[in-house]
């Protein structure tokens, strides 16, 4: 496929703790996670790696002979109770303006990945109606801007129906200290676009990002159109053939993108499949509190250890014990440990590759069952981290 360079607009520039420690008395009254940190995995570059903690669990680095005795005994129980805190730290943040902002959005302003006219813009639109959405040339630079209180938010893809995982993104989860407060999913409807007085039969090439330029792989075969140009950001593929004024090149972006660039649309829906869904998550730099009287989602992060066999079955099961359907389950290298070791059953060891596990469940912080489940996670995950319990976006896209 070929390729070409886009011009660069101006952009913005480039504490989260498992919430076993921080709910347990949630029922009674409005509380927030506190940021304690416990870490065996940390660079200056990265956001600390926070555990599900216990109170006199050890705080160095690797683990002691007794900690991995008592680890190596550790089952998925169903009834296993609920830790006590007496770490001042652990303790319940009071609200913030953040929590009481109303739900459409009033005031913020919200970063999105893109140029405008974006998917994502139309995803940040959805889910704070009455926000300021905020340009960002790269997925970074959403964080960054959230972390640095440029923004107030940012709405950035999960998932996509036809794509899968937006594995980038996933990876900054862990990067970056934010919080996930919601989801929205958006119908992506893509349409081939191009200058006024141009038709199809013009087309010689057309110009998108990858993933959408996939989505439409056959339509535009059909089309007649067989050049394919990948570019950053759908919005900017239109910008730039308007800028440019190109006669035989169109883009394939969102009607909005036709409408602010002043491009014609030569044909709508054009993605192979019709049900062409992304899934996006909204970050803040606090949590939300949980609540039980509308459906709610928890993400978590974890690790298993790496010479134990049947670990993420055992893991798996205390959600499966408590009746807790799990929604997604996505493994993404272990950067800070890539390997792990089998045991010494071969002569010479083998190294096999090394997973976090990135888990979806259906299921809200203030329910007891997913802090038990939680709780009995941490005795023998050497890391779990919370990385929002939110509500589940049911609307129709």
């Amino acid at each position: 496929m070929a390729s070409m360079t886009t011009p660069r607009l101006p952009f913005f520039p480039a504490r989260a703790r498992s919430a076993a420690a921080a709910f347990s008395s949630l029922s009674s009254s409005p509380l927030q996670c506190c940021p304690v940190k416990r870490t065996s995995f940390t660079n200056t570059n990265s956001a600390p790696l926070l555990f599900a903690s216990r109170p006199g669990a050890p705080v160095a680095d690797g683990w002691s002979a007794d900690l991995n005795r008592r680890r190596a005994s550790a089952m998925p129980v169903a009834d296993s109770p609920l830790p006590a805190y007496s770490d001042p730290h652990a303790l319940p943040l009071p609200l913030t303006s953040a929590d009481l902002m109303e739900s459409g959005g009033e005031g913020l302003k919200v970063a999105y990945q893109g140029f405008p006219g974006a998917y994502s813009e139309s995803a940040a639109k959805k889910a704070y109606p009455h926000c300021q959405t905020v340009p960002c040339e790269h997925f970074d630079t959403a964080f960054q801007a959230v972390e640095n209180c440029t923004v107030d938010r940012a709405v950035l893809p999960l998932e996509n129906t036809l794509g899968g995982s937006i594995h980038r993104n996933y990876d900054l989860l862990l990067r970056h200290k934010l919080h996930i407060v919601g989801d929205v999913r958006l119908a992506v409807r893509h349409c081939l676009l191009a200058n006024r007085g141009v038709k199809i039969g013009n087309l010689r090439s057309v110009m998108s990002h990858p993933q959408a330029l996939a989505q439409c792989e056959h339509t535009l075969t059909e089309l007649g159109i067989e050049q394919r140009q990948a570019v950053d950001d759908t919005a900017g593929a239109a910008k730039l053939v308007t800028e440019q004024m190109l006669q035989d090149t169109g883009a394939v972006a969102s009607s909005l993108a036709a409408e602010l660039y002043g491009l014609d649309i030569l044909a709508e829906n054009i993605q192979d499949e019709k049900e062409n869904v992304t899934r996006f998550m909204m970050l803040a730099r606090k949590p939300i509190v949980p609540q039980v009287d509308k459906p709610f989602k928890t993400s978590i992060v974890f690790s298993l250890e790496d010479w134990k066999p049947a670990q993420l079955l055992k893991a798996l099961a205390v959600f499966a014990l408590r009746d807790i359907d799990l929604t997604k389950i996505e493994s993404r290298p272990h950067k800070k440990r890539p390997f792990r070791v089998a045991d010494d059953t071969f002569s010479t060891p083998v190294k096999y590759f090394n997973y976090l596990f990135y888990v979806d469940l259906e299921a809200s912080m203030a329910d007891p069952k997913a802090l038990k489940a939680l709780g009995n996670l941490e005795e023998f995950a050497p890391f779990v981290r919370v990385l929002g319990s939110y509500p589940t976006d049911v609307s129709e896209v």
